[in-house]
């Protein structure tokens, strides 16, 4: 059967919006503003007159002058209530998007013939939707191929289109996560670079993903911290044999000591992302080692658990998101739930970018023992994708008690809520069993939310913090 290609670049389109992310990349604090308020009126504008859902918000407020610290603070869960209301295209239903999403084959296929659509995790609760237009696919790619800093910058003189690279991805591939269509829309787009992109799962074991690394070579890794660090693990042990040239890191928290990890194991150029499923490239990081927002598309506001902005060089106990791309789905004020810094003080660099420092969620990689090997490590996020996508389930916690035993919870209490939870019992029993953890006890309790972390966020997965079968 023939692909379904994914909506076409518009090269219009894409050249004016990569000509002026170059030349917002050198200008001073006043171009960068002068552009954030232009899209944002505009964005005000489309909004309030094309969504039901922000014409009833935006009704007695004068989009042309009002101040974006004024305007109401949005949530997920409200917003997907109300999706239908929310869109600025009427076509746009959540019903046929949800029947879209459902079929894995479908991943970067087009919706209604234009829009490209993934899907959040679900690590903060229930999964969102997200429908890119022209512009936002526009925006995401010359910020990707613009911004991404430079790790290698003899290979962009020799090899300017990649021609040469081996990417590979490393995450979940089995739903219409932005990673997953990402690199997938790309493959598609370009065929003559199809076999030197590949999407490997990290639903399998670590020695599956080990070998499909080894046979394809990649000059590139991207993947996240924990799943980084892992394979880190793996090659100082040698058990893998590539050593990439680039490791790309995101949608994690990268700490000082794992980045010293992958990079006392492949010694290659290492290079981390923020971004999130409302908006794909948030941040890069610099040669310096910052994280620089993309502040002429994306505003980004920390604010306190009262809702009130704090200065700069602290940290909020949220952050809200207005997405200047996105006109179909607009994005105004979303709480993201991540802490973020904001930074006053301009970079070494000489980036003109906003520095900022993202206290995401960390999840714990669990050890568990095995009686094949001794112990078997578990990557967090592959344990979460295999609850949410088998059991349904989405507020829970897995908490590790010892070497064999983990506890997993959720703060609901209905009877739904404890059917639910036997079936992720089930579900996480059968994961651990093909990653090769086996003996493990499983424990379940309905109505206790999970215990919450010091920066006041729920991590979905905590290890023992007991030493583990067979070391480190």
């Amino acid at each position: 059967m023939p692909l379904v290609m994914p909506p076409p670049i518009d090269p219009v389109l894409w050249g004016a919006i990569a000509a002026d992310v170059a030349m917002a990349s050198t200008a001073d604090a006043g171009g960068l503003a002068q552009r954030r308020e232009q899209r944002l009126r505009r964005l005000l504008a489309r909004a309030r007159d094309r969504s039901p859902y922000y014409r009833r918000a935006l009704e007695r407020r004068d989009v042309e002058k009002a101040r974006l610290d004024e305007l109401p603070i949005v949530r997920k869960a409200e917003l997907m209530r109300r999706f239908d209301e929310w869109v600025t295209e009427p076509a746009i239903r959540l019903d046929t998007l949800r029947h879209f999403i459902s079929d894995a084959s479908r991943i970067a296929e087009p919706y209604l013939d234009r829009y490209v659509v993934w899907e959040s995790s679900g690590s903060s609760g229930e999964p969102a939707v997200f429908v890119q237009d022209a512009l936002s696919l526009a925006v995401f790619d010359a910020l990707d191929a613009i911004r991404r800093p430079m790790l290698r910058p003899s290979r962009r003189w020799l090899d300017p289109w990649g021609w040469g690279e081996r990417i590979a991805f490393v995450g979940a591939t089995s739903g219409h996560f932005a990673s997953t269509v990402s690199m997938e829309r790309l493959r598609r787009l370009n065929p003559a670079l199809a076999q030197q992109l590949r999407c490997i799962s990290f639903m399998q074991p670590l020695k599956d993903i080990v070998r499909q690394i080894d046979a394809m070579a990649p000059t590139v890794i991207a993947t996240y911290p924990s799943a980084a660090a892992l394979l880190a693990q793996e090659r100082l042990q040698g058990r893998m044999r590539t050593v990439p040239r680039e490791m790309w890191t995101g949608g994690e928290h990268l700490s000082p000591a794992t980045r010293e990890l992958i990079g006392r194991a492949f010694g290659c150029a290492l290079a981390d992302s923020y971004g999130a499923s409302e908006f794909l490239s948030i941040a890069f990081q610099c040669e310096h080692g910052a994280l620089h927002l993309n502040s002429d598309w994306a505003i980004l506001e920390p604010i306190d658990s009262r809702g009130r902005p704090v200065p700069p060089g602290e940290a909020g106990a949220t952050v809200l998101l207005t997405n200047l791309a996105n006109q179909v789905q607009p994005i105004i004020r979303y709480d993201l739930g991540d802490r973020v810094v904001l930074h006053a003080n301009r970079c070494a660099c000489g980036s003109p970018l906003p520095v900022i420092e993202v206290e995401g969620r960390c999840e714990d990689t669990l050890c568990l023992g095995s009686g094949r090997t001794g112990s078997v490590r578990v990557l967090p996020l592959a344990l979460s994708t295999a609850i949410e996508e088998e059991a349904g389930l989405f507020d829970f916690q897995v908490v590790q008690n010892g070497p064999c035993d983990l506890l997993l919870r959720t703060g609901s209490q209905d009877a739904g809520a404890v059917l639910m939870l036997r079936k992720a019992q089930r579900v996480l029993d059968e994961f651990l069993r093909s990653q090769g953890a086996t003996g493990v006890r499983i424990a379940c309790r309905a109505g206790e939310p999970g215990q919450l972390g010091r920066s006041g966020k729920m991590s979905r997965v905590v290890a023992a913090s007991t030493p583990s079968p067979g070391g480190p």
